[in-house]
C-alpha cells in the first residue's frame, strides 16, 4: 500500500497541507466552542476562527478541483468533497463545482447557468431588498446564490437525478444545526455571522481577479466562446490582488489565492508554491497587480453597482481603479456549481 507521501503530486506537500488541514479543523471546531461561551470577547474570536477556517477550506477545495494536491483525481475528489461540507458548498456536487470552474479556465469566460442579474430585474421587489442589504454590506447576492445551490435540482439548475442526494444533504445539515441550537442557540446565530464573513472574503477576492465576459451558457458545451483557449486574452484579463506585497506572509490569510496570474499560468501548482512562481514570472512591480487599498476603496464606493456589474468585461481593472470606475463583480464563486 502506498504511503500518503507517494500519493502527493508534489513531494514537499505533506507538511504544509497537514498544517492547513489541522488549522481548518481546529479553527472550525474551536470556533463553534468559542461562539457558545458567555460574554462577547470569546464568541467574537469564535466567529473569526470559524469564518476563517471556512475561507481556508474553500480555497483548499479550489486546489483539489485542480488536482493540485494528489496525483490521482479520485484522491483530490475525496478530500474536496469532505472540505466542501465545511464551506456549505456541499448542497451541490463536487463534480459540478469542478466542471464549472474548469470551464472558467478553458473558456476564458465566466460561464454560468443561473443569471441572477436577469432574475433580479424580473423581480423588482427582491431587487430592491438586495440593494438595501448590499448597501448595508450584507452579501445578499451570495446568499441568494447559495440558496439556489441548496435547491438547484428542484428548480431546474441541476440534474433532477440529484434530488435524493440534495434532500439528504439538506436534512443532515439542518438536522445538525437544530441539534446544535439545542446545545447553544447563540453559537448557531453567530455561525450565520461567521458564514457571512466567509462569503464576504471569498467574493471580495473574486471581485477584481478577472475582466471576463459573463455568459449564461454553462449547460451548453457547444456554445460559441470568442476567447476560448486564447492565452493572451486570459493573461490580459486576469489580475493578482495580494493583501500585501511588502509582507507576503499576510497572503496566507487567503491561502495565496490572490496570486491569481501565477495560478492561471500553472493551475495545478499548489497554494504554497504560488508566491515563488509569481516572483519568477513577474517580479515585484507587475502591471496587473492590484493594490489592496484600491480594491477596498472600489469595493466600498461601487458595492451597489457591483450587483449588476454592467461595465464588467469592458474596462481593464487597473485603469478603472485609477479613474475611480472599477466595479466589483458578484455571484461568480467557485462554490456555486451553476
Amino acid at each position: 500500500m502506498k504511503s500518503i507521501q507517494q500519493t502527493l503530486r508534489h513531494p514537499d506537500a505533506l507538511v504544509p497541507n497537514l498544517l492547513v488541514l489541522a488549522y481548518i479543523l481546529l479553527g472550525y471546531v474551536g470556533g463553534w466552542l468559542l461562539m457558545a461561551q458567555p460574554g462577547w470577547l470569546l464568541p467574537a474570536l469564535g466567529v473569526l476562527a470559524c469564518g476563517h477556517a471556512m475561507v481556508i477550506a474553500a480555497y483548499l477545495v479550489h486546489d483539489c478541483a485542480h488536482n493540485a494536491l494528489f496525483k490521482k483525481v479520485e484522491h483530490n475528489t475525496r478530500l474536496g468533497r469532505a472540505l466542501n461540507w465545511f464551506t456549505g458548498g456541499c448542497y451541490g456536487t463536487y463534480e459540478d463545482l469542478r466542471y464549472k470552474h474548469m470551464r472558467h479556465h478553458v473558456d476564458n469566460a465566466d460561464t454560468i447557468a443561473f443569471d441572477y442579474r436577469a432574475w433580479l430585474k424580473a423581480h423588482p421587489r427582491t431587487e430592491k431588498l438586495v440593494f438595501a442589504l448590499e448597501w448595508a454590506y450584507v452579501p445578499a447576492v451570495d446568499y441568494m446564490m447559495h440558496a439556489v445551490l441548496m435547491f438547484a435540482p428542484f428548480i431546474g439548475y441541476a440534474d433532477k437525478a440529484q434530488r435524493p442526494r440534495a434532500a439528504l444533504v439538506l436534512a443532515v445539515r439542518f438536522g445538525v444545526l437544530a441539534l446544535l441550537a439545542l446545545w447553544s442557540i447563540k453559537a448557531v446565530l453567530l455561525y450565520a455571522l461567521a458564514y457571512t464573513l466567509m462569503l464576504t472574503v471569498l467574493r471580495f477576492f473574486d471581485a477584481f481577479q478577472h475582466n471576463y465576459e459573463i455568459i449564461a451558457i454553462l449547460n451548453n458545451p457547444d456554445a460559441p466562446l470568442p476567447h476560448k483557449g486564447d492565452r493572451d486574452y486570459e493573461n490580459d484579463n486576469t489580475y493578482s490582488n495580494p493583501i500585501s506585497r511588502r509582507w507576503p506572509a499576510l497572503n496566507l490569510l487567503v491561502l495565496n489565492f490572490c496570486y491569481h496570474n501565477a495560478h492561471h499560468v500553472k493551475p495545478t501548482l499548489p497554494w504554497y508554491k504560488l508566491p515563488a512562481l509569481h516572483r519568477e514570472l513577474y517580479g515585484d512591480e507587475y502591471q496587473r497587480t492590484l493594490a489592496f487599498s484600491d480594491q477596498l476603496r472600489s469595493y466600498h464606493r461601487h458595492r451597489l453597482a457591483g450587483i449588476h456589474a454592467e461595465t464588467y468585461g469592458q474596462v481593464p481593472a487597473p485603469q478603472a481603479m485609477r479613474e475611480g470606475r472599477a466595479v466589483p463583480v458578484y455571484g461568480l464563486s467557485f462554490l456555486t456549481a451553476f
